[in-house]
């Protein structure tokens, strides 16, 4: 049985989602957010996003696979697949994997996944990458909380979970 796929990103209002290979803001919540929804599971991303990483550590808790042809091997704490279903192959196992990036890595499992744990930014920023356009009319909302108190910035944001119909 294959896994359930799920996509977890945070995404400003024009869907930037990324500058010179670093996220746009930093929102205390939306990073204990995506802690809390991919603990004990498995994550998968794009080299650009495995750079992207502190340190180029695996996340603690969580299977770490990246899929690259640009690494001759897996670093320590982390998975490496040369293809989309290579890495597949490897987390054919899983009950769930969580894609978490970036841009291309998005663009090809979006018409895959089964969820989208999305972060909603209520303002546009500059980005050089982008998540792909959303059909909602896929989709059903079945969680929302939305933020617009938070001191830490100046604009307000969600966490929304759409399931596909």
């Amino acid at each position: 049985m294959k896994p359930k796929i799920s996509i977890v990103v945070a995404m400003a209002k024009n869907r930037a989602i990324g500058k010179n290979g670093q996220l746009l803001w930093h929102i205390s919540n939306d990073l204990k957010h995506f802690k809390k929804v991919t603990s004990g599971k498995c994550v998968v991303m794009g080299h650009n996003t495995y750079v992207s990483l502190p340190g180029q550590k695996a996340l603690p808790n969580r299977r770490n696979v990246i899929i690259s042809d640009r690494l001759d091997s897996a670093p320590e704490g982390f998975e490496l697949a040369t293809s989309i279903p290579k890495a597949m192959e490897l987390v054919q196992n899983e009950t769930e994997i969580f894609i978490m990036g970036g841009g291309m890595i998005y663009e090809q499992f979006l018409s895959k996944a089964d969820t989208l744990y999305l972060t909603r930014v209520e303002k546009e920023f500059e980005a050089d990458t982008y998540f792909p356009i959303i059909n909602f009319e896929e989709w059903e909302l079945t969680e929302l909380e939305v933020i617009d108190d938070d001191p830490q910035v100046d604009y307000s944001y969600r966490f929304e979970t759409w399931e596909r119909k």
